[in-house]
């Protein structure tokens, strides 16, 4: 395997920022989705609620932008030809589950961001508050939450899908595929 077999070194950094933001976001938003915020409350108090909470939306805008700048740069840069060449199955599942990814690693913050301002609460990016883009429209809130929700676990199944075609390349196929988004060449 030689250089051209990787992608560019700023495509590779922001993959694995990519990663844990999303491992992140993820986390904290299943835990808060799936206990709710009272359950949530009980179990650990309302100050680390409210810190899952503001956690879990600075990721989804960090996400957003570290995705826009994945788009440009696997527009801007040629993607490197797999060497060895993936068979065709190989190669559907591969394309298929990468622009998947993308599309719900861009859909997902911004369900997020509508149904956060549409449900009257604040945006947060850190220390600050970002404009909601919408209006106040709670019935409009709670379907986007429950998209938001859906789209979290469709996430879930195409990362774990993500994850055995690397381990697959990795440990069955031993086909140097792992190096291409390796930090360390």
């Amino acid at each position: 395997m030689h250089e051209l077999d990787h992608y560019i070194y700023p495509h590779r950094v922001l993959h694995w920022l990519v990663a844990g933001a999303v491992l992140v976001s993820l986390t904290t938003g299943l835990t808060l989705g799936t206990l709710g915020f009272e359950r949530t409350v009980e179990m650990v108090g309302s100050a680390a609620t409210n810190v899952m909470y503001a956690t879990h939306k600075t990721m989804g805008v960090l996400i957003l932008l570290l995705m826009t700048l994945r788009i440009l740069t696997r527009l801007a840069f040629v993607v490197p030809d797999h060497d060895p060449p993936l068979n065709l199955f190989e190669r559907i599942v591969s394309t298929s589950v990468h622009h998947l990814l993308y599309l719900a690693l861009v859909l997902m913050p911004l369900l997020g961001w509508a149904a956060t301002a549409t449900g009257g609460y604040p945006v947060e990016f850190f220390v600050w508050h970002l404009p909601g883009l919408v209006g106040r429209h709670p019935e409009l809130s709670s379907t986007l939450f429950a998209w938001h929700g859906f789209l979290g676990w469709t996430i879930v199944v195409l990362l774990v899908l993500h994850l055995f075609g690397a381990l697959y390349h990795w440990r069955i196929k031993r086909d140097g595929v792992m190096t291409r988004m390796s930090l360390f060449d």
